[in-house]
């Protein structure tokens, strides 16, 4: 007698035939199927969603590093010098979109800060380079490129300079406005081959803007031109020569106006599509499991996976379903086709339970089968709810987080923060001890010790010691001792300032107070 794995043994099985499905039935499978399909689209669907979700996101912090790249901070500013003076000043280096002086509501003058802004990065990074320093209106000015405090747009403005550093490009500005692409061109074009040489157009098509780039075929060529030509006089203007730190057309490709939008009736349609291939994978897959289980072993009866939830009761030759309407269709899971086993008249075979666990119940009695399986069923659709909505929370958070991954502080809300009044100061982590130890008391253990004590308060990130010469021009000029302590908490800076402002340290009587966050920042420690 053939074993259940020989040849005729799975002739045997694949050659009989399944008891046939009556319409009710038909229509559940139908609807299993539909409903399958859809959730796979949604799958398919949120991971291109999610994907298009993390691409606008990568532009956006692109695009915000290329607006910090375009900002300068002006400290130590004169409070006699006005805007248009600072404009004027700073205007050579290319066209200046905007400029923001901290005023005080208080005083009615500004802070002694400024942040400059302009069109392109390269003007920028040029004023950076030949303005920190300078004398304005008495003072020397202090400038310095974005703030310290945005750590989180380094890396991409790190990954824009690199992309830079692969095209010889310089860049030119204070062109006089007479001059022409090839009037510079030909200027230019002795340090080397000249690959494009292009003048960026003003409003007018003859007229340009008063700055260009330069593409030279090699790196020694256009660092010859920076070194020979920046500040050089043609036309009555002084060039300004310096490297370029962005690759071409950079500030073109800024976020997209549709980034908030899902994807377009394309995506669905792709979408749909691989999850029809996804499904047919699956079929096939699940067809070859099932015939290799089958020349293994018989399983016990079970029902077609695609009933619907209710009391199956097996008669002779027939199926029918006892008691229950169909439900709705759940989530559908694929599942193996058995072979049938022989059926035995009067029996009950299964009960088809909630969609996600598929356990065969026999039941003694047709009645207590319909009110178990009615119960059961009650129960299974409220854990499938629960299911439902527990997974929709998952995927909302899932898509919150991935928005919120490193968002950047924006420029505007940076700047709001930082230049309202005395508001800054309210929000400092920074305290100023003055009149605590004299120059000559500084001395290696003195940072340590400070730190020692103002732990007691908080975390402590880091202590600076600041001497300040009085004039510059005076060598006997007096040196006031400055104490920066940076606590990692705003509450823990306040308990510093209140525990050891009128202290007594050495004999000497000790002043602590906020100290302004922008100003630490920036590293301006003389104001």
């Amino acid at each position: 007698m053939p074993g259940p794995g020989s040849r005729q043994g799975i002739i045997g099985i694949l050659g009989s035939s399944l008891p046939k499905l009556n319409s009710e039935q038909q229509d559940a499978v139908t609807r299993a199927k539909k409903y399958a399909m859809e959730q796979s689209i949604k799958m398919v669907l949120m991971k291109q969603t999610l994907a298009h979700q993390q691409q606008q996101a990568k532009s956006f912090h692109r695009h915000q590093a290329l607006i910090l790249m375009c900002r300068v901070y002006v400290g130590s500013i004169s409070f006699e010098l006005k805007e248009d003076t600072i404009r004027q000043a700073f205007l050579p280096f290319g066209p200046i979109k905007s400029i923001n002086m901290s005023w005080d509501p208080v005083t009615q003058k500004h802070k002694g800060f400024a942040f400059v802004e302009y069109d392109i990065p390269e003007a920028a990074q040029l004023s950076l380079e030949q303005m920190n320093g300078v004398m304005l209106g008495g003072r020397n000015i202090k400038v310095v490129g974005r703030p310290s405090n945005m750590p989180q747009a380094q890396s991409v403005i790190d990954e824009i300079t690199e992309e830079a550093k692969q095209y010889n490009r310089i860049y030119v500005a204070s062109i006089h406005p007479d001059l022409t692409e090839d009037d510079i061109k030909s200027v230019f074009e002795a340090f080397g081959p000249i690959k494009s040489c292009r003048l960026q157009q003003g409003s007018s098509p003859h007229r340009h803007k008063g700055y260009g780039f330069i593409e030279y075929e090699t790196k020694q060529a256009a660092q010859e031109a920076i070194a020979s030509m920046n500040l050089f006089d043609l036309g009555g203007q002084y060039l300004r020569v310096g490297r370029a730190i962005t690759p071409p057309n950079a500030l073109h490709t800024g976020p997209s106006s549709t980034g908030s939008q899902m994807p377009t009736a394309a995506a669905v349609a792709a979408a749909a599509a691989t999850a029809k291939i996804q499904a047919m994978d699956a079929v096939a897959t699940n067809a070859v499991l099932g015939l290799s289980n089958l020349t293994t072993s018989l399983g016990p009866p079970t029902v077609l996976p695609a009933l619907a939830p209710g009391a199956i009761q097996v008669g002779v030759g027939a199926i029918q379903p006892v008691g229950l309407a169909v439900p709705p269709p759940g989530i559908a899971i694929p599942q193996q086709f058995r072979a049938p086993a022989p059926i035995i008249p009067g029996e009950i075979a299964a009960v088809l339970p909630a969609p996600a666990v598929v356990t065969p119940t026999l039941m003694s009695q047709p009645i207590a089968v319909g009110v178990a399986a009615a119960n059961q069923t009650q129960q299974q659709q409220e854990a499938l709810r629960r299911a439902h909505e527990h997974a929709q929370k998952q995927q909302e958070e899932l898509q919150k987080k991935l928005l919120e991954e490193n968002e950047p502080q924006t420029l505007q809300q940076q700047e709001n923060m930082s230049i309202k009044g005395q508001s800054a100061r309210h929000l400092s982590r920074v305290v100023i001890l003055r009149n605590m130890v004299a120059p000559e008391d500084v001395d290696e253990s003195l940072q340590e010790e400070i730190q020692d004590e103002c732990s007691k308060f908080g975390a402590v990130d880091r202590v600076i010691i600041y001497n300040e010469k009085q004039s510059e021009d005076d060598d006997d000029a007096e040196i006031i001792v400055k104490i920066f302590v940076e606590f990692s908490q705003m509450r823990e800076a306040e308990a510093a300032r209140d525990a050891l402002n009128g202290r007594f340290f050495g004999g000497r009587l000790v002043k602590a107070e906020l100290y302004d966050q922008i100003f630490f920042d920036h590293s301006d420690f003389s104001n």
